[in-house]
């Protein structure tokens, strides 16, 4: 028996308002209501979806909650392999790779695409028809494991797409954990007596493997856009920009602080503009990418090994920083576990 119209309505408008206020936090970074607000459409929808079964769609924002745990995580094959990038630590390393795509690519001077390099776990995620249907890490390029469950209870990842449906598309992207939510994440976990991590792509890390994708969605986890991988159905953009703009278009959060610029000394700027700010991001990362922008630039270049040659990372130094111990406290968790805190 279909449902009542009233309750198919209101199982519409509480998604819609659901998705919007998701893409609004976790997308553009500008919600507009408190994190009590934000949560009290759920138990409504989830209320409405329970007595009226044929309700819960597959793309509904309470397939987030997570489901029944597995044994282990399925294989996946990457139809496109998620490859490596080389790395640069010094300015000369930049200015090799910048003469060998203008000596590769006969050009006195190479339009980049600049994003800010993300310290966490890459992924890919597979859209059939506009629908999210497997996720999976990056594993050894060629194949990686199966971790959708755990990648629905992101809340920054789209389960429908925004006005595009192609056969099939990839995204590849990156899983981390923002450092406010790495913070509350400790301050529980240490209250409860339970393992503290040591930054936040160890939390990243640990949250997205657990077999019980409840306790995923118990962790706020976050995911940033930065490419393709295989596509049907679908027209890329001739441009690297492009690209990361039409991501966005389809509802994927992508890096704010990216530009395109051109020559050697526009990526050093770059670089140097993005170190300068990186302990105000709101996240961890350890260098920018530099890509070369064109497409058709991008396929002359090809790739070597398990890297690109048309794009590089440029590392910082690793952060280090000296600290005094004042004291150990030591906290007994509920199962009676014993744990060492240092202040």
């Amino acid at each position: 028996m279909a449902a009542p119209r009233a309750a198919q309505a209101r199982a519409l408008a509480l998604r819609r308002e659901i998705d919007r206020h998701n893409r609004l936090y976790y997308v553009e970074d500008s919600p507009e209501i408190s994190d009590a607000a934000f949560d009290e459409p759920f138990p409504e929808l989830q209320d409405l979806e329970a007595a009226h079964p044929e309700l819960a769609t597959p793309d509904s924002p309470t397939r987030r909650v997570g489901a029944v745990p597995g044994d282990a995580f399925d294989e996946v094959t990457h139809r496109v392999p998620m490859l490596s990038l080389a790395n640069a630590f010094a300015d000369e390393d930049v200015a090799a790779f910048d003469r060998r795509c203008r000596e590769a690519l006969g050009s006195e001077a190479v339009d980049y695409s600049c994003e800010p390099k993300f310290d966490g776990l890459a992924v890919s995620l597979a859209y059939e028809h506009g629908r999210f249907v497997r996720g999976a890490t990056r594993g050894d390029g060629s194949q990686g494991e199966d971790v959708t469950a755990n990648l629905r209870t992101i809340r920054a990842i789209p389960l429908a797409l925004e006005g595009a449906a192609p056969a099939l598309l990839e995204v590849r992207g990156e899983v981390l954990m923002l450092r406010r939510d790495f913070e509350s994440l400790n301050r529980r976990q240490a209250e409860a007596g339970e393992k503290t991590f040591v930054n936040p792509r160890n939390a990243a890390a640990g949250s997205l493997r657990q077999l019980d994708p409840r306790l995923t969605a118990r962790r706020r986890l976050s995911f940033y856009a930065y490419g393709l991988g295989a596509f049907e159905g679908f027209e890329p953009p001739a441009t690297h920009a492009a690209l990361l703009d039409r991501l966005a278009a389809l509802g994927f959060p992508v890096a704010k602080d990216r530009l395109v610029t051109r020559g050697l000394q526009g990526l050093l700027e770059f670089y140097a503009r993005v170190g300068a700010k990186r302990a105000q991001l709101p996240f961890d990362i350890d260098g920018v990418v530099y890509k070369v922008n064109r497409v058709a630039d991008q396929e002359k270049l090809g790739f070597v090994a398990r890297a690109p040659r048309w794009a590089v990372a440029h590392k910082y130094p690793a952060q280090e920083a000296t600290t005094e111990l004042l004291d150990i406290e030591v906290q007994v968790g509920r199962t009676g576990a014993i744990t060492p805190v240092a202040r």
